[in-house]
């Protein structure tokens, strides 16, 4: 497939490297030759410098004969991505995606308009990011959660603490546990020592492994029963950042929530933040780093801890210390991807990156139609994928102990009608199914094959 990535910049490279590793042609602009030359050293990539949204730029990076085209400059180039897109669709490319920074862009009607233009997806880190914090502080003992068909099946991340009944256990122990419980649930993969290992019924549960199970809805109170888990009401929320992220999550949860108090260094994004947000959203302007501030704004008093901030040292580092204050839920967001198994480490709850939302979101246009969404879990490299399943295809040709299906992936859990059920050994895949698949990254293009 031939990609071109418009932005060498951090989500610019992650896309490149990720896409690169599929075998994909990838070719990347950028006006910055720096940027380009440090991508090309590790990456093996194209590289194009000049103007993005200049058609003769578009030309030569090859945008008539591209099969995806993706624009993703920086979040303050909102305008040149979706004019580089638009161009770069006039030119030829068959799949066009833009990165924006504008929420107005976003609803239906607006949405109409660009595809009318021809962008076929427009994507807005920071807001999905905002969405996913706000589903974790519903989740409060989880690492991770997705849901399938609204809720009906749901994929949660779990981290075993000293006390979970677990650790100890195999996966033969478990699966019997399961059985007994109608099969309400099943694990799909552990992660574990920065691997992701999909399990066999030898395998045993560790101290500190992050455990990847699937859930029918009416499962998942029983299964944190034996994971050791529960989840906590949030109420009073802190929020260490006055970024769009940290902007979208007060708006949003200040309907809900009893009490919001947002701490931001920069006085006069304080006063427009102010200006903003609902009025039982207290902004604060000081140093969230420092834990006697942190004290002095009754941080014990508050149940659940969010640092979105632009540096993730400072986040993590925040959150680490809001832990040791009190508080039950701690979420951050880490960009630096090496970062995110430190912060997990150090007994962040949770981790947000803005890198890992978008990739999914883009990678899906690199597989078959069939494909309803991917996306990448919190401490894993491996994808979840919704498959719709079409009729006459390889899945739905034997039961799946009989298939020959990849070894670094597994199907969970299966939609049919208004009914879910948990993926066995003896389940037929059908037609029109919606699948549930787990797998590794190598795994991925293979798994795909059997629903095209």
């Amino acid at each position: 497939m031939k990609i071109i990535i418009s932005g060498a910049g951090e989500v610019g490279s992650h896309l490149a490297k990720m896409l690169s590793n599929e075998a994909n042609d990838i070719t990347v602009i950028d006006s910055d030759q720096g940027r380009l030359e440090a991508l090309a050293s590790n990456t093996d990539v194209i590289t194009v410098e000049g103007n993005p949204s200049a058609i003769r730029t578009l030309s030569e990076a090859g945008a008539a004969e591209a099969d995806l085209f993706i624009a993703v400059n920086p979040s303050d180039s909102q305008d040149v991505n979706i004019v580089s897109a638009i161009l770069a669709k006039k030119l030829g490319s068959k799949k066009v995606t833009a990165r924006i920074n504008n929420e107005e862009y976003l609803t239906y009607e607006n949405k109409y308009l660009f595809t009318e233009m021809g962008i076929d997806l427009m994507f807005y880190p920071e807001k999905i990011a905002a969405g996913e914090i706000i589903d974790l502080l519903k989740r409060t003992a989880a690492a991770d959660s997705l849901d399938f068909a609204r809720g009906k099946l749901q994929i949660a991340v779990f981290k075993l603490e000293e006390e979970s009944p677990l650790i100890g256990m195999n996966m033969a122990e478990f699966s019997t546990v399961a059985a007994e419980e109608g099969q309400k649930f099943r694990v799909v993969a552990i992660s574990r020592n920065d691997e992701t290992i999909i399990p066999k019924f030898d395998t045993k549960f560790k101290y500190h492994d992050l455990v990847f199970i699937i859930s029918k809805r009416e499962g998942m109170d029983m299964l944190m029963k034996y994971i050791g888990k529960r989840n906590i009401e949030v109420n009073n929320l802190m929020i260490l950042g006055g970024s769009p992220i940290g902007e979208m999550v007060a708006k949003q949860l200040s309907r809900q929530m009893e009490s919001i108090k947002l701490i931001e260094m920069n006085k006069e994004k304080c006063i427009d933040l102010s200006e903003k947000l609902p009025g039982n959203v207290i902004i604060v302007n000081g140093d969230g780093r420092n834990s006697d501030m942190l004290q002095e704004e009754s941080i014990r008093e508050y149940d659940a801890f969010v640092a979105v901030t632009n540096n993730s040292e400072t986040n993590i580092l925040a959150c680490v210390a809001a832990k040791r204050l009190g508080v039950a839920r701690t979420i951050a967001e880490v960009e630096n991807l090496e970062y995110i198994r430190l912060a997990e480490s150090m007994g962040v709850d949770a981790v947000i990156n803005k890198k890992l939302i978008t990739a999914g979101r883009i990678f899906k246009f690199t597989l078959s139609n069939k494909v309803r969404f991917i996306k990448y879990m919190s401490g894993t490299n491996a994808e979840v994928l919704e498959f719709i399943v079409s009729p006459d295809t390889a899945i739905t040709k034997k039961a799946l102990k009989d298939m020959d299906f990849p070894k670094n992936a597994i199907i969970g859990g299966v939609i049919r009608g208004n009914e879910s059920f948990i993926a066995v050994g003896d389940t037929q895949i059908q037609a029109y199914d919606r699948v549930a698949v787990f797998a590794l990254p190598e795994a991925v293009k293979e798994v795909d094959r059997f629903f095209r």
